[in-house]
């Protein structure tokens, strides 16, 4: 690795650990309703996962995108269709709370 993509790579990691972003405000969330003893499933899952990407990123994944362009295109597409489905059922989500919703558990590593 050349000291410019340690560098590049050094900031990548630096930026995606050091903003405040979604997972800091759901563990918040979760820290209040839930303590810190519940959310801790929660945030080794986003840790485990944000260290994967940037141990993977360091490991040269940018590369195989590069030479295989078709893999990205699927990536892509696969993303977009999984953000489709978030976002559906997140539409069929009832605004109004019933008995049976009302049981509510802290989000975990899987």
């Amino acid at each position: 690795m050349t000291i410019e993509h340690f560098f590049a790579v050094a900031l990548f990691a630096l930026v995606t650990t050091g903003t405040p972003g979604p997972n800091n405000i759901m563990f918040a969330a979760s820290g209040a309703n839930y303590g810190i003893r519940k959310t801790l499933p929660h945030m080794l899952g986003v840790n485990i996962g944000l260290g994967s990407l940037h141990l993977l990123m360091g490991l040269g994944l940018g590369a195989v995108f590069l030479n295989f362009p078709l893999l990205q295109q699927v990536l892509k597409v696969m993303g977009s269709g999984y953000l489709l489905l978030l976002a559906w059922k997140m539409f069929g989500i009832s605004m109004v709370s019933s008995e049976k919703t009302d049981i509510k558990k802290p989000m975990t590593a899987y």
